[in-house]
């Protein structure tokens, strides 16, 4: 460009002469012809010659010379008409558009801000000759890549009005893959742990899944930053990458990346020094650092402690506090003293704390959970205690905090909170059939960000074969300034167990409760919950003994005829063979071998002691703590909650329910991807006082998503004894006075006792005690650069129901079921999804399994 403009300018200075240039003249008026988008006043601003002055050649070529390095024009001629100069202008074309074809590697976005850097965008000025730049620049970002026969050509489209359109073809060419990988100069660590610490690897059979070696010249440079890490963590203080070279094989196929380094020797500490002002006590101090006497230096160790300094202080409000932790070598020998130089900078005041981000959720509701006030001075952990407790409301996909410093103050900061608000609660509306619940019609919204007030709102109807339900709850988790919660719910179920195979009865139940919670720390929590109830049972054709025992058919009956025994005149004598039927009233001698004996009256069924009508009013006391580090899909932290119910002595049922929950995150990488979790549930219940047996409908269950994937849902656990009855034969006729009607015949045995049969299922019937764990490796899903919003496990379920009450379903270990497989969660815009594919891993006779099941709505 240069070259060009000077060229320029000797033109104008060897033909100044032909435009009477020869002689000094007095500007009268100056005239700039061919400008388009550059404005006459830019132009005068830059050529320094105004009207009235006195010119000479050398004074016009200074001025041209430069009007020439705005950059905005291609040519430039002076003229003049007697006195008055006349500047002639050839803009520059800008760019109106680029376009780029044949590349798919690199993103357009990415190929557009390589381009930017190089100072081309469209609306710019077009440069031609940066038009070899342009090449350069993008090859450069193919060859970054691995990509080194990368070919890429700029065609140039003139266009009216000035403007010029970049179409960039690009020929992406091979990914050249790494083949090997040598360190030279290790000599206290083996090459291939130093090449486990690298991301870059060498190609191998799986490359074609995992993307193994593939070169990146910044995941290169990473790398080298890790293996200087290695060796100053491990005491190599004098540790250094003395060169790297990567080498390309002929046909640019093949890369070949050798590293040489040198280890140097191994160094201890000496001593551990204080300097500065350290503001807290010395004695707090030391104990935040981790480094002593006499132990291999580690520079992550000192940065650490260096950190752990920092943040201390910042809990005092010096939040411009500057640590830092020097190694000194002691002259002869391989030690380092360490000193941390301690800068606590002004304590700093908050004066202004702002929230971005919350379209939705209302300023009040996000300043509430603020431990750090204005005003206050600066406090490093009521700021992140703080955003952590934004974190756990599980109103945002991501919290960042911000504290930039009040210009013109040296002792102010301001507090910036960016949240990204994610679906809070859920939504469905669906129509569907089952051969076990018939025609399914639901609605229900649930919403723990209500209206952006942070209340939490659910209400539903539903309506099957199965149930028909209704309900309605409320929280208020800030009823009072001080964090005191209040709620209250509304319910009423219509269920027909019989039709979920569970047994065969049905439950009308409604009622409705009040709760409030107390805090009692930052994670700590105590709730009480008053709630009152009434259900009432009807049994089924064929209800369970447990619930009922067993019918009387014959209840009722005054008259039946014995189709085996008749009698003549004599009494108490028989003849079985006799075909002449007769009318027999029970208990009657003379119409059998002796008295029949009907059907026990057996009084084993809770509805027989108790009644079939309940009224509960219900205590539950409970106890939750919460670390955390999200509301929705945690990574890190723990959970627990401990519950007690009890029914109240004036309720008609006295029962009491003991249950503990809890849940711990343990991330294997600093990034949170790869995280253990460990899961658990326990429970116990019985009744107390004169009620016979815990109510039936409070049992425990087990199986399905959220508790042993692998077998069906509320599968697990004691099973129902089947109603007994009677069995019949042929119809007979039961007659009062002459009067008959058609009555199936009872049959009894030799001895006069009617013979049963039992039917029905032995359906799932819950327990009172329930053991229920968990262990889950979730892993990033491949393909997927957003993990927020997704969760992938590997899990092994454990747990069972059991029954004190029944010796056939007592606690005993080896029936404990397990399940092994993977999951899915997914956090959709109505309400969270879940998948599984488990494997039952002891199931037994009897046992229903399940390898795929699915949840909507269900929390995580």
């Amino acid at each position: 460009m240069l070259n060009f403009s000077f060229r320029r300018l000797f033109f104008v200075l060897a033909f100044l002469p032909s435009f009477s240039f020869a002689n000094a003249f007095t500007v009268t008026d100056i005239r700039v012809d061919g400008l388009q988008r550059v404005t006459a006043g830019s132009v005068f601003a830059s050529f320094p010659v105004s009207v009235g002055d006195t010119v000479n050649p050398r004074r016009l070529a200074e001025a041209t010379k430069l009007l020439y390095k705005t950059g905005s024009f291609d040519d430039i001629k002076l003229s003049r008409e007697g006195s008055v100069l006349i500047i002639e202008v050839k803009e520059r074309p800008f760019i109106s558009g680029i376009e780029f074809k044949g590349n798919s590697s690199i993103p357009d976005e990415e190929l557009t801000k390589g381009l930017e850097q190089a100072g081309l965008a469209e609306g710019r000025l077009f440069k031609r000759m940066t038009i070899e730049l342009i090449e350069q620049e993008l090859e450069r970002q193919y060859i970054g890549q691995g990509r080194y026969d990368a070919d890429v050509k700029v065609n140039i489209e003139e266009l009216a009005r000035n403007r010029v359109s970049l179409n960039i073809d690009i020929k992406e060419g091979t990914l050249a893959a790494v083949t090997h990988i040598n360190i030279v100069g290790n000599e206290t660590f083996e090459s291939e742990d130093l090449l486990n610490q690298f991301d870059l690897s060498e190609k191998d059979w799986m490359s074609f899944i995992t993307s193994s070696g593939n070169y990146s010249r910044e995941q290169l440079s990473g790398d080298l930053e890790k293996l200087k890490s290695w060796y100053l963590d491990r005491g190599y203080i004098d540790f250094s990458v003395e060169s790297t070279q990567v080498s390309i094989s002929p046909d640019k196929s093949e890369i070949f990346v050798t590293i040489n380094i040198f280890e140097g020797e191994q160094y201890t500490v000496n001593e551990v020094n204080l300097a500065g002002d350290v503001v807290v006590s010395e004695e707090e101090v030391r104990r935040l650092i981790l480094v002593d006497s006499e132990q291999i230096f580690s520079r992550q160790l000192v940065t650490l402690s260096s950190d752990f300094i920092t943040k201390r202080l910042g809990n005092e409000g010096y939040t411009f506090a500057n640590v830092n932790g020097i190694p000194q070598k002691v002259p002869g020998e391989n030690k380092v003293d360490i000193t941390f130089f301690v800068d606590p900078g002004k304590r700093a005041y908050v004066r202004r704390i702002s929230f971005k981000g919350n379209t939705k959720t209302k300023d009040e509701v996000i300043r509430r959970e603020m431990r750090q006030l204005e005003g206050g001075w600066a406090s490093t952990n009521k700021i992140e205690q703080s955003k952590t407790r934004l974190e756990r409301l599980g109103f945002f996909k991501t919290v960042n905090v911000e504290t930039p410093p009040v210009p013109g103050t040296t002792d102010q900061i301001d507090v910036v909170y960016s949240v990204e608000e994610q679906s809070s609660g859920s939504l469905t509306a669906s129509v569907g059939f089952s051969q076990s619940s018939g025609l399914i019609l639901s609605a229900s919204v649930s919403q723990n960000n209500w209206m952006g007030t942070g209340n939490r709102v659910s209400f539903g109807v539903s309506r099957s074969d199965f149930r028909n339900s209704v309900n309605f709850s409320y929280l208020d988790p800030y009823f009072t300034v001080d964090g005191i919660s209040r709620g209250f719910n509304l319910f009423y179920q219509e269920t027909d167990y019989s039709e979920a195979d569970i047994s065969s009865y049905q439950t009308d139940r409604f009622g409705g409760g009040v709760n409030f919670g107390y805090p009692i720390s930052n994670v700590e929590r105590i709730n009480l919950d008053f709630s009152v109830s009434q259900t009432e049972i009807t049994l089924g054709s064929e209800p369970a003994q447990e619930i009922s025992g067993s019918p009387d058919p014959l209840d009722g009956v005054d008259h039946y005829v014995n189709e085996h025994y008749t009698t003549d005149s004599t009494a108490g004598s028989s003849d079985p063979t006799a075909n002449n039927n007769i009318i027999c009233e029970f208990d009657d001698p003379s119409c059998s071998l002796g008295v029949v004996d009907r059907p026990s009256e057996e009084a084993g069924g809770f509805i027989d002691e108790e009644g079939d009508l309940f009224r509960d009013f219900s205590i539950t006391t409970s106890w939750s703590r919460s670390t955390l580090n999200r509301g929705l899909m945690p990574t890190a932290g723990a959970s627990q909650s401990l519950a007690l119910e009890v029914a109240t002595p004036i309720s008609d049922v006295s029962f009491y329910k003991l249950t503990y929950k809890g849940q711990l995150f343990k991330p294997l990488t600093k990034k949170n991807d790869y995280v253990l979790r460990f899961r658990t549930e326990l429970g116990y219940g019985d009744s107390y006082g004169d009620a016979s047996a815990m109510p039936f409908w409070e049992h425990y269950y087990a199986g399905g998503i959220g508790s042993v994937r692998g077998f069906a849902s509320n599968s697990l656990g004691p099973r129902t004894t089947p109603a007994e009855v009677y069995a019949t034969r042929t119809a007979v006729e039961q007659c009062d006075n002459g009067d008959c009607d058609s009555y199936p015949a009872y049959v009894i045995d030799e001895n006069g006792v009617y013979q049963t049969v039992e039917v029905g299922d032995d359906d799932p019937f819950g327990g009172n005690v329930l053991m229920e764990g968990s262990a889950e490796l979730i892993f990033p899903l491949p393909f997927v650069d957003d993990q927020s919003s997704f969760r992938t496990a590997f899990f092994v379920d454990a747990g069972q129901v059991f029954d004190t009450n029944r010796t056939e379903y007592e606690f005993e270990l080896g029936e404990i079921r397990a399940a092994a497989g993977v999951s899915l969660s997914w956090v959709t815009a109505i309400g969270p999804l879940s998948f599984s594919l488990a494997k039952a891993l002891n199931d037994k006779d009897g046992d229903d399994t399940q390898v795929f099941e699915f949840a909507l709505g269900r929390p995580f």
